[in-house]
């Protein structure tokens, strides 16, 4: 069960001539007819001025021409199937048929593959248990531990100078940790506030496991995985635990991964007044007989990373339909996220996530990002041309590094152990 899988279909495909899809594509869906920039006078100049044509510009109208034209095709049959010969047809049914049995294969390895993530979950299990133990202070760091540490850390950073052996290892809480590393990773930065942060502080461990997929157990063998939030004593909530669990559909997808379905969350029991999904403000009003006033206090909902553990819910092809294209890609925009960020607990935060304490993951996935984009150098094209290629992969680079600096001022990289605010791009450097 990859980060990545997607619940909908996410890569554009364009119709082809021979076999034009029914349904209403992506490539309708998320992108703009073309249209034809008008000339203003002020961006006329005068004669025998240099004019260098704007290539970027018609790029893009020649996309969105393309782009126009293939949308038109879309639910139009070329008949290119439709006048096969009979024989021909037979053996694309054929075709199909062994497809169905391809597709049959694919859902058992999916399976088979679930069962062994369950098999070395349980083998991680104690190592996960000793690593709470030492981030909670209940337990000392072996010399063996800590001489593994300082291997991983000269194998990444040759320049990484071991600490001191003259300090012997005790058993010293690690300060914030597991906010710490919620706050470098790029999606839940987004999510937690100020005021989370203070509740943040409590959380001590997060864990994960496998639901049974029993026919007869709690959510009728619907396969998924359920995330466990445990938290000290604190003056938010009662809660000791805080759970959500994703379900699957026990089909598996055209993709070959399962199907996202819906995820369950806690209902947290907060105290009074401690509630940081919503807001409180005063508000006087006017009694119209006797026109006395009085003070009323109305909650309203605001941003909160605890809005994670009330997930939204999948809406119906009925609902979409009455929908408006902004709103129904929204709705799908919030369930995709909260897909990822359950996929990202599982897969990424819980098995690495002295990684993402140190920042080192942050810094790896805007590596990983940047090697999407390759430089273009082909000493037979035109110098122009070179020059355009590269101007492309550093604006891809660019957006990819916004998308990282746009979430920096709330994620601020605040290091616990000392009293300093590390610069926005101290990991980038």
């Amino acid at each position: 069960m990859s980060s990545n899988v997607p619940i909908s279909g996410q890569g554009i495909t364009a119709p082809t001539p021979q076999n034009t899809p029914l349904n209403q594509a992506p490539i309708a869906q998320g992108l703009s007819r073309p249209t034809v920039p008008d000339i203003a006078e002020d961006n006329e100049q005068e004669d025998g001025e240099n004019i260098a044509p704007d290539l970027s510009r018609t790029h893009a109208h020649l996309l969105g021409l393309v782009q126009g034209r293939l949308a038109g095709l879309i639910g139009k049959s070329s008949n290119y199937i439709e006048s096969l010969p009979l024989e021909v047809k037979l053996s694309i049914e054929a075709l199909k048929g062994i497809q169905v049995k391809q597709d049959e294969l694919q859902a058992k390895l999916k399976r088979e593959i679930t069962e062994l993530e369950k098999k070395y979950l349980e083998l991680t299990k104690p190592l996960y248990e000793r690593r709470n133990a030492i981030i909670s202070g209940k337990e000392a760091p072996t010399t063996e531990e800590i001489d593994a540490g300082t291997e991983y850390s000269l194998k990444d950073d040759a320049t990484y100078t071991p600490l001191s052996k003259d300090t012997p290892p005790s058993a010293t809480a690690i300060p914030e940790f597991w906010l710490t590393a919620l706050r470098n990773h790029i999606g839940l930065a987004e999510l937690i506030t100020d005021r989370d942060e203070s509740a943040l502080k409590y959380l001590i461990d997060i864990k994960y496991e496998y639901l049974n997929d029993a026919p007869d157990s709690e959510h009728g063998g619907k396969p998924g995985f359920k995330l466990i939030f445990t938290f000290s004593s604190n003056e938010f909530f009662e809660n000791e635990t805080l759970t959500k669990t994703y379900l699957y559909q026990q089909e598996v997808g055209y993709s070959g991964d399962f199907i996202y379905d819906r995820a369950i969350g806690t209902e947290i029991k907060w105290k009074e007044d401690k509630d940081l999904t919503k807001e409180f403000e005063i508000k006087k009003q006017r009694n119209k007989n006797t026109n006395r006033t009085r003070l009323v206090r109305k909650a309203r909902p605001t941003e909160s990373f605890f809005n994670f553990f009330t997930p939204p819910t999948p809406l119906s092809e009925e609902i979409l339909e009455d929908l408006d294209e902004e709103e129904a890609d929204e709705a799908e925009e919030k369930l995709e996220l909260d897909y990822q960020l359950g996929e990202d607990f599982k897969d990424k935060i819980i098995p690495r996530v002295v990684d993402y304490f140190t920042g080192k993951a942050l810094e790896m996935e805007m590596m990983d990002g940047d090697d999407e984009y390759e430089d273009i150098d082909d000493e037979d094209d035109e110098d122009d041309e070179d020059d355009d290629d590269d101007d492309d992969v550093r604006s891809k680079r660019l957006r990819f590094l916004e998308g990282l600096l746009k979430i920096a001022p709330r994620t601020r990289m605040k290091n616990p152990l000392a009293d300093e605010v590390l610069p926005k791009g101290a990991l980038m450097q």
